[in-house]
């Protein structure tokens, strides 16, 4: 049954919002006001995002629900870490399939809407590995380097739209997407897991420590308010200090 929402409720899909960032996300935009559809494939709206239907299928949910859609936030995601000789080829094509595709079809599929929202937003959760590389993630890295080039292009269609699209570009952050890593990290690097954090995970940060998904989230909240309409096509980087090598 669809739950109207007022002229003032503004209404958000976040995509891979079951855990970590998305479930951060998800809340801090409600405890904005924002009405908000989690989709994920465990909770909330169901959806296999890795295909055009299930894409469809959650913006059609959110215009069904609240009558309307002012925000597309395109965080879900997953890893696998191995050396491109071993790269497992179903999760190459898996990961440009959630990771790239996903947020272009449901920008494709959304765009009227926000367009009509009159302040519309897009927002990709990228990473830090949108704008460099580590070894053992071929897939990832490159999927995310993808992200923001659909992000800039996204931005300068949206300009005339109406749609403010942006990015965030987080290190490495405490969900279990990383803490899944660990054990393949150790395998891909030859070292003990005990070792992956300190020498793997944040070697390449000025500051060592992990963000945490509600810092993620403060941010997302920031660009999807009243100031986020400054941001158009360039990516927010909170990576403690990664790039400033």
């Amino acid at each position: 049954m669809s739950q109207s929402s007022s002229p003032t409720e503004r209404v958000a899909i976040v995509t891979g919002a079951a855990g970590g960032i998305g479930r951060a996300v998800a809340s801090r935009l409600e405890a904005d006001g924002w009405r908000v559809l989690p989709v994920d494939l465990r909770g909330g709206f169901e959806a296999d995002l890795t295909t055009r239907e299930g894409n469809r299928a959650a913006v059609e949910a959110a215009l069904e629900r609240f009558g309307r859609l002012d925000a597309l936030v395109a965080n879900a995601g997953f890893q696998h870490v191995a050396p491109v000789v071993d790269f497992p080829e179903d999760r190459w094509d898996a990961l440009l399939a959630l990771l790239l595709t996903s947020p272009s079809l449901l920008a494709k599929y959304g765009w009227e809407a926000l367009r009509e929202s009159g302040d519309g937003r897009f927002l990709a959760i990228a990473s830090v590995h949108g704008l460099v590389a580590s070894p053992f993630k071929a897939g990832y890295v490159a999927a995310k380097h993808g992200l923001l080039g659909l992000v800039k292009t996204l931005a300068l269609e949206g300009a005339e739209a109406g749609i403010s699209v942006s990015a965030i570009c987080p290190s490495y952050v405490r969900t279990p997407l990383v803490e899944q890593q660990i054990a393949d990290q150790a395998r891909a690097h030859g070292i003990p897991e005990d070792r992956v954090l300190s020498e793997v995970i944040l070697a390449p940060q000025a500051v060592k420590r992990l963000l945490e998904p509600e810092e993620v989230a403060d941010v997302a909240s920031f660009l999807l308010g009243p100031a986020g309409r400054n941001f158009a096509g360039a990516p927010v980087v909170m990576d403690l200090g990664w790039t400033a090598r």
